[in-house]
């Protein structure tokens, strides 16, 4: 499967993910419980809906120590699905070189019960949606999304955090933990500005 813009190239193993998916879920019901609350999270991602151009860092080693980090640009069209309940990414980058390519689809869900969405990775040239998906929800124009997978033969928390959600820039940033949250480390940026 290839890279995707919130993700890490490996997901979880049949047998860890029912274990990593409830560690997600316990964490997402903790630091999300005052989300639950009667605010209805459904447009939160509305100012996503338009084509934008993309700046991305990545870093190429996580959980290394490594500070290598290499710089994508290309586009981000983000479409809206099921009057609101749902929209779809399509997300295309290269390097500067031309050399590294990452093409990527995400699929969001709004859970009204939950107040929370639900962010699924889309192997649309394979026909599946990754598991399980980053869940989360948005307070105070800052959105903070969580699940466990496995990476380099471990369980760890990864965090996609969205900040700066206007019409005109949004940013994103993936981190990983490999101690349960108690640290993270930054190692997906992507800058979003819309396409003139």
């Amino acid at each position: 499967m290839p890279d995707h813009p919130l993700s890490p190239p490996s997901r979880l193993s049949t047998a860890s993910h029912a274990a990593a998916a409830l560690a997600a879920g316990i964490l997402c019901a903790t630091v999300h419980a005052q989300d639950l609350a009667p605010r209805d999270g459904l447009h939160d991602f509305d100012f996503l809906i338009a084509r934008w151009n993309v700046h991305l860092r990545k870093l190429l080693h996580p959980l290394t120590g490594s500070s290598e980090w290499i710089e994508y640009a290309g586009t981000s069209v983000m479409t809206k699905l099921w009057d609101g309940r749902a929209n779809m990414e399509e997300f295309k980058v290269a390097s500067a070189d031309g050399q590294l390519h990452i093409d990527a689809q995400t699929l969001r869900l709004y859970n009204p019960q939950s107040r929370q969405w639900s962010i699924y990775l889309v192997d649309a040239a394979g026909g599946k949606l990754a598991m399980p998906p980053t869940v989360g929800a948005f307070k105070d124009g800052r959105g903070e999304f969580f699940d466990a997978e496995e990476f380099g033969g471990r369980t760890i928390l990864v965090r996609y955090v969205w900040t700066q959600p206007t019409r005109t820039t949004a940013r994103m940033e993936q981190s990983f933990s490999p101690d349960w949250g108690r640290s993270w480390e930054v190692n997906w940026i992507c800058e979003l500005t819309p396409q003139a």
